[in-house]
């Protein structure tokens, strides 16, 4: 500033704390500090939802800058502008001189602009015998230059934030294209897997996103997405290596048939064991490897590997009435209703996709719906909601659960013991 005092407001208006603030800092300005004011603007625009302005604000002060008769800012040019409201309304594209006084009060709020009033409240300079400034006043363009590096480094900050968004959406955008390919290649190919469960759920993640999400929002997001495009990468390898193994085993069996019958290694592998096995540990040993064809197959052809009892569906909406309120409109109908209601909710207990796609797989999409829908109902007293259907998961599969008990269970916990439960 031209002056080293501190400068009052004229009239009714009042002096405030931040108004000293800023001729304080005002007054801190390097004696050869210079800014282009041009270039300090375009930061300015940059940087204004750091600084609470509008872009009406905005166009009031670069109706004040093309007041300055220098491009570089400096003190030794002067740092006061001195214009009237009619000639700030004409370089303000015609804005109302009302507007004009109020778009000049947030600039001086939001500490970018000094008042210097005279005595009477007019603007004007006065000049020396040369015809050089002697004295003005007006606005102080001083905290403009006092924060230029501040200035400059919000703007740099908000563009940085903007392309992180930029990239945060991009990605978002092909994981979301990834999904969708490679759930298209499945269904086309007839893959076996919970396809609708994955769309249902990459619909939820989007439709969880407000109209203009946010950093964090879209990160946590990106998250989930990615962590089910990776579940469904996993899926698909997992069932390309397993007709690799059907195949490789479809041509062991057609070697077998076609060899020497009468050669003993192949008819007889038994009699290769080591001294001491029992016939039934052989039989254990076979009984074991039927089984594992048996899921083999089972998983290939997307049947239930368990052969867990199936309930009717009124039966597990009075068992469990919660799962009601997190379907489309509030109501079940039919079982695809209550699976996408499952699928749901499994996001909400915090179960990753890949357990619900495994008791899918294990249980039959309907079963692990309903356990989905049990679990929710005994919320308070399971601690986490994963690692206990995987539990139940194992357990079917060795064939130790049984649903009905801990359907019937609930069922009657909901006071509908003295009702017949119809489970056939």
């Amino acid at each position: 500033m031209n002056s080293g005092s501190v400068t009052t407001p004229f009239g009714r208006r009042p002096m405030t704390l931040g108004m000293f603030s800023s001729q304080v800092v005002s007054r801190q300005i390097e004696p050869d500090k210079s800014v282009d004011k041009w270039k300090l603007y375009r930061a300015l625009c940059e940087a204004r939802s750091r600084l609470g302005i509008s872009d009406r604000a905005l166009a009031v002060m670069n109706a004040l800058l093309s007041f300055y008769p220098k491009n570089e800012l400096s003190e030794e040019n002067g740092l006061v502008v001195f214009p009237s409201n009619v000639q700030l309304s004409l370089r303000a594209h015609g804005m109302a001189e009302q507007t004009i006084r109020r778009h000049l009060a947030v600039l001086v709020g939001a500490g970018l602009l000094i008042r210097k009033d005279s005595p009477n409240g007019k603007r004007y300079a006065r000049k020396d015998r040369t015809g050089s400034v002697e004295d003005a006043f007006g606005f102080s363009l001083a905290p403009l230059l006092a924060r230029s590096e501040e200035i400059e480094t919000l703007a740099a900050q908000v563009v940085a934030d903007r392309l992180h968004l930029q990239r945060l959406r991009e990605r978002l955008t092909l994981c979301r294209r990834d999904i969708s390919k490679l759930v298209e290649t499945a269904l086309e190919e007839d893959l076996s897997g919970d396809w609708d469960a994955v769309v249902a759920y990459q619909k939820g993640i989007v439709g969880a996103l407000t109209r203009n999400p946010g950093t964090a929002e879209l990160e946590g997001a990106l998250e989930e997405m990615e962590q089910l495009r990776e579940d469904v990468v996993n899926q698909l390898e997992n069932l390309l290596d397993s007709q690799k193994t059907s195949g490789n085993a479809h041509q062991s069996e057609r070697h077998i048939q076609n060899s020497n019958p009468d050669s003993i290694s192949e008819l007889e592998p038994g009699f290769e064991t080591k001294l001491g096995a029992t016939t039934e540990s052989d039989n254990e040993r076979s009984a074991k490897t039927e089984g594992q064809q048996r899921i083999t197959i089972q998983r290939a052809r997307g049947q239930p590997i368990s052969e867990l009892k199936s309930f009717p569906l009124g039966l597990v909406l009075q068992a469990c009435p919660q799962i009601s309120d997190y379907a489309a409109g509030g109501a079940i109908g039919n079982w695809r209703d209550l699976m996408a209601a499952a699928v749901t909710v499994r996001s909400m207990l915090g179960v990753s996709p890949s357990a619900y796609q495994e008791a899918c797989e294990i249980m039959g999409p309907e079963n692990a719906a309903t356990v989905i829908a049990c679990i929710l109902e005994r919320g308070g007293h399971i601690n986490s909601a994963g690692g206990y259907l995987r539990d139940l998961t194992r357990r079917s599969e060795r064939g130790e659960f049984a649903l009905g008990p801990m359907l019937m269970a609930l069922y009657r916990g909901n006071g509908n013991g003295g009702r017949r439960a119809l489970l056939g």
